[in-house]
């Protein structure tokens, strides 16, 4: 498998994908350098306190293009087998996306995507925050224009190339995908005991206090679910 990453961002008009509306989306292709920048028009007003964290106003998009003609602008920009990486991206920029494209009645492409937060929290869980302006800072990443979609998505580029270290991208999405199998308890009471040993009635405890909805987590959550002591 040899993939070629596209570096990608959505601005919105809030958090919800099933009411909210893309209004921003760019993206970086550093095998050919090249970017891909537009705003969208989403047929409705931006609130007041979406505009004040992107700084993107009705003014701004009301002669933009609609999703549905600017769908076709970015296919084309991610043609190939591709994946995309953004920050975020399994909680947020997919579902905005998808969202978008059943709206528009749109097919969206079979693409593979990876989210660069889940990836920070597992190479570096010594961290505190794993947010992009907070690791940006971290990598000594110079700054620009926080929350807008081509800024943010140049700084994602420069912060992954240092979160992949030697690993290709491939790599990290096989790693991200195919989680291993942990064999023993990391944390906890009963921290190195086999995972099979481990009570079930404290495995369904760390599940109702949402333990394993942490990215750091999964690989836990997998390996108990295969052991059949989490459904």
């Amino acid at each position: 498998m040899s993939l070629r990453a596209i570096y990608y961002d959505t601005e919105t008009t809030g958090i919800k994908p099933d009411r909210d509306r893309i209004i921003e989306i760019a993206a970086y292709d550093p095998v050919r350098h090249l970017h891909f920048e537009k705003f969208i028009n989403p047929g409705c007003p931006i609130p007041a306190e979406a505009t004040a964290i992107h700084h993107i106003t009705d003014e701004m998009v009301a002669s933009a293009s609609s999703f549905g003609q600017v769908a076709q602008e970015f296919m084309e920009f991610c043609e190939g087998d591709v994946v995309l990486i953004a920050h975020n991206n399994d909680s947020f920029d997919v579902h905005f996306l998808r969202n978008e494209y059943e709206r528009h009645a749109l097919q969206m492409p079979a693409w593979k995507f990876l989210d660069s937060l889940k990836w920070a929290r597992r190479y570096r869980p010594d961290l505190p925050r794993h947010t992009l302006q907070f690791l940006r800072e971290i990598y000594g990443i110079a700054a620009n224009n926080a929350h807008r979609a081509l800024d943010d998505v140049l700084v994602l580029y420069a912060l992954f190339s240092a979160l992949m270290d030697d690993l290709s991208i491939e790599e990290v999405y096989q790693l991200l995908n195919h989680p291993r199998a942990i064999q023993h308890m990391p944390f906890g009471k009963y921290q190195g005991k086999p995972l099979n040993q481990v009570p079930h009635s404290y495995v369904q405890w760390l599940a109702s206090t949402g333990a394993f909805d942490k990215g750091e987590n999964q690989e836990l959550k997998v390996s108990f679910q295969r052991l059949g002591l989490f459904a």
